[in-house]
């Protein structure tokens, strides 16, 4: 659904320190660069952007909102984790599972050094299911008597009344 997010940062040169490390613990890496203004991560293709604001105004974080990244492992978000606070970053939830998102989701909550909330989360997949043999085709039903529409009454139409001629 998304084509990309992207997040305001004070300095990109400094950001870029920070999300080299923390996004290449998740296996991503920076993929396109507008330097000094913006730059991008993905595996191929720039999903998540970092750059200046465009209003040449201070970057600030939105309050609820925070982009969350996939990880292939536990061990992926535990490393995450780890990164970004050694690169500066704050706790805002360490790693392990979240039973209030599901059964199966694992992850890690950080503030990044310019105040946007960031997650790494791995989410089991859920376990495959034996397929069922198909269903054998149904008896054809009969065909159910198609009713002729009954034909209308013709309306009467009232005739307009012949007007006698005045005279002059």
């Amino acid at each position: 659904m998304l084509h990309h997010v992207s997040v305001g940062v004070a300095d990109v040169e400094r950001a870029a320190k920070f999300y080299d490390a923390v996004l290449g613990a998740l296996g991503y890496k920076r993929v396109m660069e507008f330097m000094p203004y913006a730059l991008a991560y993905g595996e191929t293709t720039p999903s998540f952007w970092i750059g200046l604001p465009h209003d040449q105004k201070s970057a600030s974080s939105g309050n609820g909102a925070h982009v969350g990244f996939s990880a292939r492992t536990k061990v992926a978000v535990d490393k995450f984790h780890a990164t970004a606070l050694a690169h500066g970053g704050s706790d805002n939830g360490a790693p392990g599972p979240r039973p209030d998102y599901g059964p199966d989701y694992y992850g890690a909550f950080v503030i990044d050094i310019d105040g946007n909330k960031i997650e790494a989360t791995v989410v089991a997949a859920p376990k495959a299911t034996k397929a069922k043999p198909a269903a054998k085709p149904k008896a054809k039903a009969k065909k159910a008597a198609v009713r002729k529409p009954a034909k209308k009454k013709a309306k009467r139409v009232a005739k307009p009344a012949k007007r006698k001629a005045k005279k002059r």
